[in-house]
């Protein structure tokens, strides 16, 4: 399945007028739309050529926009891996708002740092993800990826360990950085973890957004586990997105109220 990406046209979403104050969004002319392209190259050639003022990158597009554009943020070119693009006048730069949101919901849930865990995945979100748990304090882990290279080059990275398998390991957070679980992905409604894996763990979180409730939040949630979904990153993240392209910071009562609409 192709990512969503999300745009703001500036052909019907330029500024009109001086900008409201901090919150204030009732003067903004913005068109957000989604769109699944299959063509990603052309797809940022359009973001350039129609004037559109940012992007956000879903799977499985966030590292192959990297030499699409015309400068990488620091928190892009950190971790190699973008979610957002803002277009000014033709220049397009790319940044990463996915590492800020998950720092913060692991600081929310109050995720004991001294938790083992366990990532599935080695692309542009695991990377962000792997990112924020070494950031945030997080020392005995393992990125389980399907290709061996990759996952141990991100794991030797950040130190952490690598497998192909999850095996025995019975880590007590466990997350699904895949699209494993995604609406309308071919694996849409297959479980990320074997369901003892999820059994034996304390803390289970899904990056995938839509649906909020995925097949391993459902046996998760059935099972009585703590759960952070995907819906809740997406939120913290698309915020931050909507001060890059706008220059205005949502008041803390939007950014509930639009974390709450989008679990809905």
């Amino acid at each position: 399945m192709a990512a969503v990406l999300t745009a703001t046209p500036a052909a019907i979403g330029h500024r009109a007028g001086p900008l409201p104050q901090q919150g204030g969004c009732s003067d903004l002319n913005y068109l957000y739309k989604a769109f699944a392209p299959t063509d990603i190259a052309g797809a940022i050639s359009g973001v350039r050529a129609l004037g559109i003022r940012g992007c956000a990158v879903s799977m499985p597009y966030k590292e192959h926009v990297i030499t699409l554009v015309n400068e990488l943020d620091a928190s892009a070119s950190a971790i190699q891996s973008v979610n957002t693009i803002v277009n000014t006048d033709g220049h397009l730069r790319a940044y990463n708002t996915d590492y800020l949101a998950v720092t913060k919901v692991l600081a929310s849930h109050q995720v004991p740092t001294d938790d083992d865990f366990a990532i599935l995945g080695n692309g542009g979100m695991a990377k962000a993800v792997v990112a924020a748990l070494r950031d945030s304090g997080f020392r005995n882990g393992h990125i389980i990826a399907r290709d061996e290279n990759t996952g141990h080059t991100l794991a030797e990275q950040y130190g952490f360990k690598s497998t192909t398998q999850i095996g025995d390991l019975h880590p007590r957070l466990i997350i699904n950085a895949t699209p494993i679980g995604m609406t309308g992905g071919p694996n849409a409604d297959d479980l990320s973890f074997d369901p003892d894996v999820v059994t034996s763990a304390e803390t289970v979180f899904d990056v995938v957004a839509f649906p909020a409730t995925t097949p391993l939040i459902t046996l998760a949630d059935n099972l009585g586990k703590k759960t952070i979904s995907g819906a809740e990153v997406i939120a913290l993240q698309a915020a931050e997105q909507f001060v890059l392209y706008t220059g205005i910071r949502p008041t803390p009562d939007q950014l509930h109220r639009a974390s709450e609409f989008s679990r809905a």
